[in-house]
């Protein structure tokens, strides 16, 4: 189970951090990754970070601005988002998989989301 937090509503240039915290003692075998979705659009890859932390993989929109790390002895995966812009608002979600990949279909378990909004 995944349960992301952090969430909230800034203006634009602030940052947030997200927090995904997972459930279960297997969280260290799973690669991670965050995704959004906006109203009216379908759900797009942000960032994953392997099961060990070596391996990132980042969006061009959001590269050089959000960093995702993991702290796998909290069983916990985080996105630092700073330089916030009015198009990073949306729905948050971490999830988890077997395949460290940058599209959604390869994620087996999801959070609820929590809800990024920017104003300019």
């Amino acid at each position: 189970q995944l349960q992301a937090s952090g969430g909230g509503l800034v203006q634009a240039g602030d940052s947030l951090r997200l927090s995904c915290a997972a459930s279960g003692r297997t969280f260290r075998a799973y690669d991670m990754g965050w995704f959004r979705q906006a109203p009216g659009k379908e759900r797009e890859f942000v960032a994953a970070i392997s099961w060990s932390g070596g391996t990132t993989y980042y969006a061009d929109s959001v590269k050089g601005r959000f960093t995702i790390s993991r702290d796998n002895a909290k069983n916990t995966v985080y996105l630092q988002m700073n330089v916030l812009k009015p198009e990073d608002t949306a729905v948050y979600y971490c999830a988890a998989s077997k395949i460290l990949a940058t599209s959604p279909e390869p994620y087996d378990y999801w959070g609820q989301g929590t809800q990024v909004t920017v104003s300019s």
